[in-house]
């Protein structure tokens, strides 16, 4: 399980986290949500070790990971995906593949190739692996993204906007890749503005404001909420 308990963070005088908590298993889908200046993204950047907490704990299972750079982190499990794009733009789809599964140990050269071509295969996106980064599509690009990130086998995957930059007919591919990493096993943390789409595949949500958790459960349980509804939802929307 991955889990973080207590999280604080200030800049400057500035509280912007007061007492965040959270925890997923691997094979769930979870959301991270709320309004502008909630915290969420400061939260989701402390429990991807992109920034350092002031206080609190993470944990990998029962390992304190709260001091561990990213790099480390990555190496225990946790993949990330970045909002902006984060592919290679003058490497071809497979080498930009190739680039992460050299990174992993104890692969040989065959193997390699056989993951590679498994992970094409996945993510359907075979018919592409010779172009360059730089001709990608927005929801090409964001599966040759989803398709590194798995490439260094992780056990926790935290998506940074993923439906950002992307048409309605890639949002959908998303949530279907979403879903398929759910059923390999993996759990799933994303933090996304695009509200609808998230709660569609979450098990479970947390709705952050003013740096605290306002609402956590199943997306029944946000929707019924009527805190939710007031500082964020609002009184019309539905899923």
């Amino acid at each position: 399980m991955l889990s973080a308990e207590g999280l604080q963070k200030s800049f400057k005088s500035r509280q912007v986290v007061r007492d965040f908590g959270f925890s997923i298993r691997e094979g769930e889908v979870v959301g991270l949500l709320g309004p502008n200046g909630a915290g969420k993204t400061t939260c989701f950047y402390m429990v991807v070790g992109l920034i350092e907490a002031d206080g609190g704990t993470i944990r990998l299972d029962k390992t304190d990971i709260t001091g561990l750079p990213m790099h480390a982190r990555s190496r225990l499990g946790i993949g990330y995906l970045p909002q902006e794009a984060s592919v290679f733009r003058r490497l071809s789809v497979a080498d930009n593949i190739l680039a992460v599964l050299e990174l992993r140990n104890g692969l040989s050269a065959q193997q390699r190739n056989g993951e590679l071509e498994n992970l094409l295969d996945e993510l359907k996106i075979e018919h592409i692996a010779g172009q360059k980064g730089v001709s990608l599509s927005g929801g090409e690009r964001r599966r040759v993204e989803i398709a590194r990130a798995l490439a260094a086998n992780p056990r926790y995957m935290l998506l940074d906007e993923p439906f950002a930059g992307v048409d309605p007919i890639s949002v959908g591919e998303i949530q279907r890749i979403v879903r398929h990493l759910k059923e390999r096993g993996i759990g799933v943390l994303i933090t996304d503005h695009n509200v609808r789409e998230t709660l569609g595949i979450c098990d479970r949500a947390y709705i952050l404001n003013e740096g605290e958790v306002l609402s956590r459960g199943t997306p029944a349980h946000i929707l019924a909420d009527e805190k939710v509804r007031e500082v964020y939802l609002g009184r019309e929307f539905r899923l």
